[in-house]
């Protein structure tokens, strides 16, 4: 879909210090999104994205069993490691690198635990709406190599699976670069569809916007966007329905 003179690019920008902010002492969370006792009508979510949760749990400790249904729930580390185990059977060590695709569908119990005793675990808890209720429970994770995310985009989480990414219920996509200083990606979108991104490290530019670690930006009306890196950066970018 070609943009016409009045549809312009839509940049919204969701500061890293506006998120809700919860510290329990062994959690320290900040929440793009509406989330627990943090409630803000203004910002439920994005079209099926429901929560980015950036979390530090301290050593040993961690989130003990408890349970979801119809949420396809995704973990992205970015320090540490974190034991995850269901009521499905699943037993893993989620590292960075690395991604989790949990699908909650008619209801599984997991906890998640800091893996260090002493060292800190960095993760984003993300949750998307699954187009439709009722799915079978299921799990998926997936290691990207750092190299290709490297200075370009990486396609990790997708409804087809595609390019090895992990798959999910919804018609969503993220991608994630790790870009050098100095270095720049262009992602092509469709007029149609929306965009999120949310800075992990690091500052860039989105176009000729300033953008530090923690914000998420919303884009709409886009063919395009720009993402250039001030210092090294990482960055996880949704396309959604």
């Amino acid at each position: 879909m070609s943009l016409t003179a009045k549809q312009k690019k839509v940049i919204t920008i969701r500061p890293s210090q506006e998120r809700g902010h919860a510290n329990y002492g062994w959690l320290n969370s900040y929440h793009s999104f509406s989330f627990a006792n943090y409630y803000d009508p203004a910002h439920m979510g994005y079209r099926s994205l429901r929560v980015i949760n950036e979390d530090r749990i301290k050593g040993g400790r961690g989130f003990g069993r408890h349970s979801h249904r119809d949420m396809e729930i995704i973990s992205y580390v970015l320090e540490g490691a974190l034991e995850h185990k269901d009521t499905i059977g699943n037993t893993a060590l989620i590292k960075p690198g690395e991604v989790q695709r949990m699908s909650a569908g008619t209801g599984i119990a997991h906890s998640e635990y800091n893996y260090s005793a002493t060292e800190n675990a960095h993760f984003l808890q993300i949750w998307i709406m699954p187009d439709r209720r009722g799915l079978a429970p299921s799990y998926e994770q997936t290691f990207f190599p750092e190299a290709d995310k490297s200075n370009r985009l990486r396609v990790i989480v997708s409804p087809d699976g595609r390019d090895g990414s992990v798959t999910i219920h919804q018609d969503a996509y993220i991608y994630v670069t790790n870009l050098d200083a100095g270095k720049s990606v262009v992602y092509s979108a469709r007029g149609d569809r929306y965009l999120w991104v949310q800075v992990t490290r690091g500052r860039l530019n989105l176009d000729d916007r300033l953008l530090v670690a923690g914000d998420g930006v919303a884009v709409s009306q886009a063919e395009s966007i720009e993402l250039a890196a001030i210092d090294n950066s990482e960055i996880l970018l949704f396309d959604l329905a």
